[in-house]
């Protein structure tokens, strides 16, 4: 099973920026492709962004487009989400989670695998 470990949140003024990084320690962590979600309180885990195993193809939620950037690094199996121009609607728990699959990456019940998850607070 892949376990998966979110990192790199925290308190950021409203156009700040934050990298999350999220460590994979399953060895095959190159084959699969990655998602971030989020979860804002009492609303429901929404989709970000995705991407395939070689990069080749990316995923982003319209809201966030132009603002975040998905990308890995599979030497050291890690996938980040680049976050620049924060708003305080961004306030979320945001997840990764592992997938070796890309049909429907803004889609959660793809994914098998999941992250604890890492708190991002955006203030006004």
């Amino acid at each position: 099973q892949v376990q998966l470990v979110e990192s790199g949140g925290g308190l950021v003024q409203a156009g700040g920026s934050l990298r999350l990084s999220c460590a994979a320690s399953a060895r095959t962590f190159s084959s699969y492709a990655m998602g971030w979600f989020r979860q804002a309180p009492e609303k429901e885990r929404e989709f970000v962004a995705a991407i395939s195993w070689n990069s080749g193809r990316t995923v982003y939620a319209d809201s966030v487009k132009g603002r975040f950037t998905i990308s890995r690094d599979n030497a050291k199996n890690t996938v980040y989400l680049q976050m620049n121009s924060l708003k305080p609607e961004d306030t979320a728990v945001y997840y990764c989670a592992a997938d070796r699959g890309f049909g429907r990456p803004s889609r959660v019940d793809e994914y098998a695998y999941w992250g604890q998850g890492t708190q991002v607070t955006v203030s006004s």
